[in-house]
């Protein structure tokens, strides 16, 4: 019973032992992931196959050259410090050293190490030290930066999401960055206000497009964020537009429109900053009407007021808000490109506006050079038949914008 006993203790001690060490070792990765974790690690494993390649190249120069070199300079330039990718090159030149020492002069045979090798491996590895310093300098290693931007994405992406609406309701948004790229100059903010009876949206189209409103865009969608639903309707815009004169950048201006609508009556109020007007369809005669807000642009001077522009929402009547990019293009101007629009809107009253937003930007404005956004609300009608039962579609527009 004692000797049993004594085997049971050692076993239970060595599974404690493995699963620190796991645990440890756990740890130390999750670390080293997140950059907060020493790096000699990846040194050490690095500096191991440097006399390995060294050895290959030695017995076999044909198989592995000694430009070969380049493998650990390349992934110490990703994984490495710069005080320790100095340690790696310096290894480095030590085993060019050795392998023309061993190999002899280049001019007496092929396989063997040239200047131009010399040269390959030094600018290999004044590459990395150039990425490593840019790491050390913004503070963001490569095993982390990548996470980081992929956590951005997802969290606008889900800040941009419409939040759902009571029966009778419908509302689609959607955003196609420039050049395809992930992040936008245009984003969408919204929720619901006062009890769940309000739905608020905020447009917003930053100067710039693509990766290069990307940065202002990040901040301005979360200072944005946070201000809707905390004032009234009416201030909105005046403390998004202080906000953006308080960052004092250099091209720091921004379009935005802010749509307020009471889900129970279907009133709204528009509030435009400089933006596009929106357009309303109207179920009863199948015509579009231009509603367009009075307001300067956000961020270039103090005390703007913004006067909005009210309307109501009759079952089945849509709503659409967008941004440039979907109606301005160099070969025609935007009063052209709203027909546009509109024109390809119409093809949705029959068919069903669920589901078309995406193809209405694919339609608009596929191949344009600029972020595209688009959303509409839209007060489902009491029949089926009153979604179908319309006239000729047009235009009516009910004033300039700014």
């Amino acid at each position: 019973m004692g000797q049993r006993a004594g085997v049971t203790t050692y076993a239970v001690r060595m599974r404690r032992r493995v699963r620190r060490a796991r645990t440890a070792l756990r740890r130390s990765g999750v670390d080293y992931f997140r950059g907060d974790g020493s790096d000699w690690l990846a040194l050490a494993g690095l500096l191991l196959t440097i006399p390995a390649i060294t050895c290959g190249t030695i017995l076999n120069p044909v198989w592995c050259a000694p430009a070969a070199l380049v493998l650990p300079i390349v992934a110490g330039g990703l994984l490495l410090r710069p005080a320790s990718l100095l340690g790696l090159y310096a290894a480095a030149a030590g085993a060019l050293i050795v392998e023309s020492v061993v190999l002899g002069p280049y001019t007496q045979g092929p396989a063997r190490v040239t200047p131009g090798t010399v040269l390959v491996v030094a600018a290999c590895g004044l590459f990395g030290l150039l990425i490593a310093q840019f790491r050390a300098r913004v503070g963001v290693p490569w095993r982390r930066g990548g996470t980081m931007l992929f956590d951005l994405r997802e969290r606008i992406r889900v800040q941009s999401a419409l939040p759902r609406l009571p029966q009778g309701w419908h509302r689609e948004m959607a955003l196609r960055p420039a050049g395809g790229q992930s992040f936008s100059g245009d984003f969408v903010v919204a929720a619901r206000t006062h009890g769940g009876r309000t739905l608020e949206v905020v447009l917003t189209d930053v100067s710039g497009k693509g990766m290069d409103a990307a940065s202002r865009s990040l901040l301005l969608s979360g200072a944005f964020g946070g201000l809707l639903g905390s004032l009234p309707p009416h201030g909105f815009l005046p403390a998004a537009n202080g906000y953006l004169l308080r960052q004092n950048w250099d091209e720091g201006f921004a379009t935005s429109i802010h749509l307020v609508l009471d889900l129970e009556s279907g009133d709204y109020e528009l509030f435009s900053a400089g933006h596009l007007p929106a357009l309303q369809l109207h179920a009863g005669s199948g015509r579009w009407e231009e509603k367009a807000a009075d307001g300067p642009l956000l961020g270039v001077y103090d005390g703007a007021e913004f006067h909005p522009d009210k309307g109501n929402l009759r079952p089945g009547d849509v709503l659409m808000l967008f941004t440039d990019g979907l109606v301005e293009a160099a070969d025609r101007d935007i009063a052209e490109g709203i027909d546009r629009l509109t024109g390809e809107a119409d093809r949705c009253v029959v068919e069903g506006f669920d589901g078309v937003a995406w193809d209405l930007i694919e339609a608009v404005a596929k191949d344009v050079n600029d972020d595209r956004a688009r959303n509409w609300a839209m007060r489902r009608p009491k029949s089926p038949q009153a979604a179908t039962t319309r006239t000729v579609p047009g235009v009516t527009r009910a004033g300039p914008w700014v």
